[in-house]
């Protein structure tokens, strides 16, 4: 009988889905050997790795042989395989729609604004050389505030998680996209106390390995402060 290989899991720490990637096999403790990917030195673009992904793009999972390349699948695949706390992904039709209702919304949404934000105030500067084009942040910070008002109103509610009363796989890729801006410097939920509430149990409820998998994205906010 053919030796079973461990899951591997390739990622960068700048990447938010990678985050939520990495905390899910860290939180649920399910065995994976992790390989880095950097992408600032272009690795992704190597041959090896577009074998893995035509797409060039982390994470990717790799499991005896089964790969996966999209965030979503990902974290629904793992969730299911590997028999993970129910309260991730649950069984019950709807609170499963729910989940499953908010991954489909975020990435056009959560994803693309807080994204956008990150790369005007960071990405753009450091690549080119050249300052912060103010017109073009001031603009998307004013689409990343739609975001955010809906994300609160219609998802968060008056509930704990964004789900429902128990953490999902719904939280964890919002907490990792809205964590992204903080590479700048900046806050997107200072002024939002109902979002605040929510992130800090977030944050708890991930503990110790939220903040390690974060800690690039905190160097980057030291270094924007000097």
């Amino acid at each position: 009988m053919a030796s079973r290989l461990p899951l591997r899991v390739y990622y960068d720490l700048l990447s938010q889905p990678s985050r939520a990637v990495l905390i899910f096999l860290r939180r649920t403790g399910i065995p994976h050997v992790e390989k880095p990917v950097a992408l600032r030195k272009n690795e992704h673009r190597s041959p090896e790795f577009t074998k893995l992904n035509p797409m060039q793009k982390v994470p990717v999972i790799e499991d005896n042989g089964f790969v996966l390349t999209e965030s979503v699948a990902i974290l629904k695949y793992l969730a299911t395989k590997y028999n993970t706390p129910l309260f991730w992904y649950p069984q019950e039709p709807m609170k499963r729609a729910k989940v499953d209702e908010y991954m489909a919304w975020q990435h056009a949404n959560v994803r693309y604004h807080t994204a956008k934000v990150f790369i005007l105030e960071m990405l753009m500067p450091r690549m080119t050389g050249q300052p912060v084009d103010e017109m073009k942040l001031t603009k998307a910070l004013s689409e990343l505030k739609g975001t955010l008002d809906i994300l609160e109103s219609m998802f968060l509610k008056k509930q704990p998680f964004l789900c429902g009363d128990e953490i999902t796989l719904a939280d964890l890729l919002a907490i990792c996209e809205l964590m992204q801006p903080l590479g700048a410097d900046r806050d997107i939920l200072k002024d939002r106390p109902k979002l605040i509430a929510w992130r800090n149990r977030v944050q708890s409820a991930l503990g110790k390995t939220f903040d390690d998998v974060h800690s690039f994205l905190y160097q980057l906010r030291n270094k924007a402060r000097l």
